[in-house]
């Protein structure tokens, strides 16, 4: 039997079809394109997923739409536990009863108080917090020295929950804002620090021995070559630091607080007002996915040149 090829129309590639002095066993495939038996399930979970997708673009559905429709049913699923008295309003209020008593916090100036007292704290927590942790990665990341003295320490120091120091804290500065502040100082710094050191001493030698050659300054070293360099890892600690600012806060405003969301749930629970309980979680559910979408804006404007972006 002599060797048989098909020649495709488009990459001129040649597929062996049948070899001389072989035999095939009866019912088996010898195309390279057969799907095992293993594979199948897989290979029809990728087609259905894949017909669902052409199915969504074909009816113009967009994406975040889609993604919106789980949270719809179950917003919709806890309105009715709750309506039809499944959920007792001292266990957990429904959303009506939740958007209601947010739309009375408002009016009496609660909500917006407590958030701007939440706002500061985040906002000066991010601001000390960020410049920080990137002066402390441009040095350990840039020295020898800073390398041995800053990273050693700040290495073993980051397995230790920050949690765990707030009793120290409020010894050294008692239970007033300067505590909370430093709480989310500390956990903000802690992710900037690593994926900029990480991003910082990931840069190719290369880069910088073409610095050298062309006589760049150390300034100029910095501002040409590393900065850029480390602005992904930067960016993926930004998104981090962010989100753990956000959970440091929900801890922090339930120490001897007199204002903040926290405050204020700290203060629904003694009541059991649920309801006021639900409009804190909300809030700080909305305050974490602005702050992360703006994160994620900015990473999009200044990584354009990024594969992918």
């Amino acid at each position: 039997m002599t060797d048989l090829a098909v020649t495709t129309g488009r990459t001129g590639r040649r597929r062996t079809t049948a070899a001389s002095g072989t035999t095939g066993t009866p019912g088996t495939s010898t195309s390279p394109h057969a799907v095992s038996a293993a594979d199948e399930p897989v290979a029809l979970t990728r087609l259905a997923t894949g017909r669902t997708a052409r199915s969504s673009r074909r009816l113009g559905i967009p994406r975040g739409v889609e993604r919106l429709v789980g949270v719809v049913l179950f917003i919709a699923l806890w309105e009715t536990a709750a309506q039809v008295g499944w959920l007792r309003s001292d266990i957990l209020a429904g959303p009506s009863t939740a958007l209601t008593a947010g739309v009375d916090l408002w009016k009496d100036g609660t909500l917006p108080s407590s958030l701007w007292a939440s706002l500061q704290r985040v906002g000066w927590g991010l601001g000390l917090g960020i410049p920080i942790g990137t002066v402390l990665a441009l040095f350990a990341g840039l020295s020898r020295i800073g390398d041995d003295v800053v990273d050693a320490n700040l290495q073993m120091l980051r397995f230790v929950p920050i949690i765990a120091l707030q009793p120290l804290l409020v010894v050294w500065l008692g239970v007033g804002e300067t505590v909370k502040v430093t709480m989310i100082v500390i956990g903000v710094a802690f992710p900037i620090y690593v994926n900029t050191s990480v991003a910082i001493k990931s840069i190719d030698p290369k880069y910088r021995e073409l610095s050298d050659v062309v006589g760049l300054s150390r300034g100029q070293l910095i501002r040409r070559v590393v900065l850029p360099g480390a602005l992904p890892g930067f960016l993926v600690g930004l998104r981090l630091a962010t989100a753990i600012a956000w959970l440091l806060l929900v801890f922090a405003e339930t120490i001897n607080a007199t204002s903040g969301i926290g405050f204020m749930m700290a203060r629904a629970q003694v009541f059991f007002q649920t309801d006021v309980i639900v409009v804190g979680l909300v809030t700080y559910a909305v305050l974490g996915l602005l702050s992360d979408g703006l994160v994620r804006f900015i990473e999009r404007r200044l990584l354009t040149w990024q594969p992918g972006r």
